[in-house]
């Protein structure tokens, strides 16, 4: 499977590249065959008017050729791609069309390669590296149960990548008076650093490669509503991220169709359809689905910023398996609220708040363990992160987490998630850079654990720029973590399964474009 996905791209990257190679040489060979004709033409000029400054009017012998007769000989060779300077080195490619259709031909040529070269975009992320931990071992992550996330600064212990493919079929300028088109096609692969060729008994350790996106969109179709875009397919939709622990608070990602960006007057509106399906639950409706329908108004301007607030209804239809099992029907609702200063002292602040129930409370489009007391499930979260930029020398973000969940069954309780943490960034020249990370995570699950996380980072680096987000980066790392009691056994793997602290080291490059 890695095989394919790696020739494929390979493939993708070689026909980008033939293209390109072929529209050079097209252009360079339409460049020399205008400059040799325009050289034969001028000639060819001077020469008639030196014979018509003569005056020659006797007629010649028979046999005999004039000067005249001759320059317009040569003007028809030329002309016809007879000439042995010019047009003799493209008869063997078009032997039968006059060099004036050939031109022509080559003219087009160069405008198809020059559309299909624009119209192509390659898009995608990948992060990799290596490391060890303090027990001799492969390099873990530290991160809390309970925790839907984790500090990523030298926390990373795979190599992940996305690979988008991207097709304007329509208006790839974005004429602001056509209708555009576009495809988009993404490949995401994660390896767990453990061979350049995983193939090991069992499947333990092998890579991994999903389809995540594949959608067609378009857009400036209605002239009331030239900014709306329609899409259907598969596709990452509107999802909020937190970077530094790479945190999705809302991703409803999947498969549907919707609109989005329509002009709502006092802000923009998106309304999607969006599903999945669970392959692993059949009843005897089939798989087990969940349907969502997602609403959003963003971009509303107030002072202090933007706001938005978003709505989802989601529905699951339950039944009975071939085991006797009976799932429930179960929907449920969810909402949140938005805040974002944009360009706020060379970074940005956002603030989000959100509440869900029952079908729709994890925010997302996947479908949790089908119980029966699915619901009852609650969450709220609230989320803070800033970019604090003031110059080009020091960077920072910091950023809070606080969830509060339950999954319905009263013999659990509620879930408990309070994390906090900030990555500043030392800028020592346009290219190296130094950075550290420190966070805090406090998860808390009753009867089964209810403890602290600390985990730092120091992590010189070599970037492409004195920004907060420059890529491409190198860096290494060396990452400390420790932990209460109560999470002794949770944190670590095995290298740590009976500690309460643990060190990792090593290097990595991350890298989007």
């Amino acid at each position: 499977m890695a095989a394919v996905f790696a020739a494929a791209g390979l493939a993708c990257a070689q026909q980008a590249d033939s293209l390109e190679q072929q529209l050079q040489e097209l252009k360079k060979q339409y460049d020399e065959t205008t400059r040799a004709l325009e050289q034969r033409i001028a000639a060819l000029e001077q020469q008639i008017e030196k014979e018509k400054e003569k005056g020659l009017s006797e007629r010649p012998k028979e046999g005999t050729v004039t000067p005249v007769e001759l320059a317009a000989e040569e003007a028809q060779k030329a002309v016809l791609g007879q000439s042995d300077e010019v047009g003799a080195k493209f008869q063997g490619q078009v032997p039968s069309e006059p060099t004036y259709d050939f031109l022509r031909e080559a003219d087009q040529k160069i405008e198809k390669l020059e559309q299909q070269v624009g119209a192509f975009e390659f898009h995608g992320y990948f992060r990799s590296g290596y490391g060890l931990n303090s027990v001799g071992g492969q390099q873990v992550a530290f991160q809390a149960p309970g925790a839907d996330a984790k500090y990523r600064l030298g926390n990373e212990a795979e190599t992940y990548g996305e690979l988008i493919f991207v097709n304007n079929w329509l208006n790839p300028d974005r004429d602001t008076e056509k209708a555009w088109m576009k495809t988009e096609f993404m490949v995401e692969a994660n390896t767990t650093n453990s061979a350049s060729y995983a193939n090991f008994p069992g499947g333990a350790g092998n890579d991994q490669f999903r389809l995540r996106e594949a959608f067609i969109q378009v857009g400036n179709i209605l002239e009331s509503q030239p900014n709306a875009k329609l899409w259907a397919g598969e596709r990452y939709y509107r999802r909020q991220h937190i970077d530094i622990d790479d945190f999705y608070p809302l991703d409803m990602s999947g498969y549907g169709a919707g609109v989005e960006d329509f002009n709502a007057g006092i802000g923009k509106v998106a309304l999607a359809y969006i599903a999945g399906a669970r392959p692993d639950v059949i009843t005897q409706n089939g798989y087990l689905a969940k349907n969502n329908i997602d609403v959003r108004l963003y971009d509303v301007k107030e002072p202090g910023g933007l706001w938005g607030g978003w709505f989802d209804f989601a529905t699951s239809k339950g039944g009975e398996t071939s085991t006797g099992t009976t799932i429930s029907t179960t929907d449920g609702y969810a909402f949140g609220l938005k805040h974002q200063r944009l360009e706020w002292h060379g970074g940005y602040h956002t603030f989000s708040i959100q509440y869900g129930t029952g079908a729709a409370s994890n925010f997302s489009s996947s479908i949790d363990d089908p119980t029966k007391f699915l619901h009852s499930s609650e969450r709220l979260l609230a989320t803070e992160q800033v970019l604090f930029q003031p110059n080009d020398r020091f960077a920072i973000m910091p950023i809070f987490v606080y969830q509060r969940s339950r999954d319905g069954n009263p013999q659990h309780g509620w879930n408990q998630w309070v994390s906090f943490g900030a990555r500043p960034e030392v800028f020592f020249t346009k290219y190296l850079s130094l950075a550290f990370e420190a966070g805090f995570d406090r998860t808390q699950l009753r009867g089964q654990y209810d403890g602290w996380l600390r985990k730092f980072t120091i992590a010189p680096q070599i970037g492409a720029g004195r920004k907060f987000f420059s890529r491409p980066v190198l860096r290494a790392f060396l990452t400390y973590a420790n932990w209460s009691e109560g999470l002794r056994g949770f944190v670590g793997g095995v290298p740590f399964l009976d500690r309460t602290a643990g060190l990792t080291y090593g290097v990595q490059a991350e890298t989007w474009f």
